[in-house]
């Protein structure tokens, strides 16, 4: 039986209910995001969870394997528009190389909410671009277990070669 015009419109409709209402959800949960003020920032900074974040991405700019190793769990995994939860010899590998191509982060917004942390960030590569990152980190004693990046193609992202 096809589907009418109506019932894909329908279906739509309820698909954007539901996202709506999980992003209101989330909003309301969400344990602070980080603004500017100095009292929620050095919240941020001197929780587990937020040392972890600051530590993954000065090891970036510091180009500092052994900083960003001591924040990664047993088991982490790497997921992004074209990794789907690499192990971490495959991030090292494959990823890790990047970092070399990056200068600076600046995080723009940060909510965390127990183990789960939303992060997005400003990227500067080392030839004065600016990319955007929306990543995801799950975490487990202050260590990050998982790492989702979200990135556009051909958006200055360090490899994209443009």
């Amino acid at each position: 039986m096809a589907t009418t015009p109506k019932q894909k419109i329908m279906k739509m409709t309820n698909l954007f209910g539901k996202v709506l209402f999980v992003w209101v959800i989330l909003s309301c949960q969400a344990g602070f995001a980080q603004t500017s003020s100095s009292g929620q920032e050095t919240a941020f900074q001197n929780g587990p969870n937020g040392k972890a974040i600051m530590a993954y991405y000065t090891a970036f700019e510091k180009k500092d394997w052994n900083l960003i190793q001591q924040f990664l769990a047993d088991g982490f995994t790497f997921s992004s528009p074209l990794d789907d939860h690499i192990n971490l010899k495959t991030f090292k590998d494959k990823c890790w190389p990047n970092c070399y191509k990056m200068k600076k982060f600046d995080i723009t917004k940060v909510v965390i909410n127990g183990d789960d942390a939303f992060v997005i960030t400003n990227g500067w590569t080392t030839d004065g671009k600016l990319f955007r990152n929306s990543d995801y980190f799950k975490f487990k004693d202050g260590k990050i277990t998982a790492y989702e990046c979200f990135f556009g193609f051909g958006i200055n992202y360090p490899n994209s070669g443009k």
